[in-house]
C-alpha cells in the first residue's frame, strides 16, 4: 500500500478542485515522490527537434499556472505541459466546476481557462532551472475582441522560455473556441502565430484538437497544419460526449470529459490522424492513459509522445513511475530495440476499433 492510498480517502472528501489545489501545495511544499531510476536508453524519443528521455508528459490542465513543473518532472514525467495560459488573467467560470466520477475514473470539468495571465506565469518561468522538457499551451481570454491575436500574444510571451509551444483551440469551455478549428479560421490563426514566431529558430508549434471532429474536418485540420509549417497535434482535449460513461447523474454536468471513457475515442482519432498526416506531423497522444498499455496503444495507433492527467487524480504521484516500467516491460516483451519501432504500427487497424 503506498502512501497516496491512505490519503486519497480523505481527499475524494473534498471537492475535487479543493482537493487539486492540496495537490499543488503539496508538490510546492516538495511533498511528493522522487523518480531514482535512470531512464532506459529504449524508451528515449526524438521528436519535434527535442530529445526525451521517455514518452510520458504532464499534459496541461494540472500546472495552469507554472507552479510546479519541476516537481513534476522529478516524479518521473518525461516532460510538463503547463497552462492553458491566457494574456490577461482571468478567474475562468463560477464553481463547482470540476465533478468527479470515480466509478468511471473520469472528471468533467468546465473551469473556463482560468489563469494567472501571461506576466505572472512567464515570471514564474524565468525563475525555474532549465530540469526538462517544458512546454506551454496559449489560449484566448474569454472576453477577448480578437481571439487569434491572444495566440499572438502568447506566442510573444513564451517563445523564449517555452520548450514547445501549443495552441489550444479545442477546449469546450470557453464560448466559440472550437470553431477555430475549422479550416478558414485556423489557417489565419496559425498565419498570424507563425509570422509572430518567425523564420529562424523558433520553439516547435503544436495544435491541440478536440476528440469530436468527424473525419473531413479532421482531414482539413492536418492539412492546414502541414500547410502553415506546424510541427504536431496533441490528440486529444476533452470531450462533450458520454460515451461510455457510466454514472448518469454527473452525466449531465456541462463541461468537458477526460479519463478512462475518453481512451476509445482519442485514440481512434489518434490512428486517423497518423493515416491522414503520413508522417508530416507528429503526434501527442491525449486521453485516457492510466497504464502501460493505454500508452502502448496510443504509441501504437501514431504517438511518438504521451500525455495523462486525469489517472493522476485516482492513482497518486507515482504514476509517471509505474508507466515507465510498464512500457520498458512491453517494449521487452515485443523484441523492440526502441519504443520508436512501434509507432504507428497499428494505426490503419485501428482507425475504427476501441484503441484499446
Amino acid at each position: 500500500m503506498d502512501a497516496y492510498s491512505l490519503v486519497r480517502p480523505a481527499l475524494f472528501r473534498a471537492d475535487p478542485e479543493t482537493a487539486h489545489e492540496l495537490a499543488l501545495a503539496a508538490l510546492r511544499l516538495g511533498l511528493y515522490p522522487r523518480d531514482r531510476e535512470p531512464h532506459r536508453q529504449s524508451l528515449r524519443v526524438s521528436a519535434l527537434g527535442l530529445d526525451f528521455p521517455h514518452p510520458v508528459g504532464m499534459a496541461a490542465g494540472f500546472d495552469k499556472n507554472g507552479e510546479v513543473p519541476g516537481a513534476l518532472l522529478a516524479m518521473g514525467f518525461g516532460f510538463v505541459e503547463i497552462g492553458t495560459v491566457t494574456p490577461r488573467p482571468q478567474p475562468g467560470n463560477p464553481r463547482p466546476r470540476v465533478f468527479r466520477l470515480a466509478e468511471d475514473g473520469a472528471l468533467i470539468n468546465r473551469l473556463g481557462f482560468n489563469s494567472d495571465g501571461h506576466d505572472l506565469v512567464r515570471a514564474r518561468l524565468e525563475t525555474h532551472a532549465r530540469q526538462g522538457i517544458v512546454g506551454v499551451n496559449i489560449g484566448a481570454n474569454k472576453e477577448s475582441d480578437d481571439p487569434a491575436g491572444d495566440y499572438v500574444l502568447g506566442a510573444r510571451a513564451f517563445a523564449e522560455l517555452a520548450d514547445y509551444l501549443t495552441v489550444n483551440i479545442s477546449s469546450p469551455n470557453t464560448p466559440g473556441l472550437r470553431g477555430l478549428q475549422d479550416e478558414g479560421a485556423l489557417g489565419r490563426l496559425l498565419d498570424r502565430v507563425t509570422a509572430e514566431l518567425g523564420a529562424g529558430a523558433r520553439p516547435p508549434l503544436l495544435v491541440k484538437i478536440a476528440p469530436d471532429l468527424d473525419d473531413a474536418a479532421l482531414a482539413r485540420i492536418v492539412e492546414t497544419a502541414v500547410e502553415k509549417g506546424v510541427d504536431g497535434l496533441i490528440v486529444s482535449n476533452t470531450t462533450v460526449t458520454r460515451e461510455g460513461v457510466t454514472d448518469r447523474a454527473l452525466a449531465a454536468q456541462a463541461g468537458g470529459l477526460s479519463g478512462r471513457p475518453l481512451l476509445a475515442m482519442s485514440t481512434r482519432m489518434l490512428a486517423r490522424a497518423h493515416v491522414m498526416s503520413a508522417g508530416r506531423l507528429a503526434l501527442v497522444g491525449v486521453g485516457g492513459v492510466g497504464s502501460g498499455a493505454d500508452a502502448f496503444a496510443k504509441i501504437k495507433a501514431g504517438a511518438c509522445l504521451v500525455q495523462l492527467y486525469t489517472a493522476m487524480v485516482f492513482e497518486g504521484p507515482s504514476i509517471a513511475m509505474r508507466i515507465k516500467r510498464e512500457l520498458a516491460r512491453l517494449v521487452e516483451r515485443e523484441g523492440l530495440s526502441s519504443l520508436s519501432d512501434a509507432v504507428g504500427c497499428d494505426a490503419v487497424n485501428m482507425q475504427h476499433t476501441s484503441g484499446g
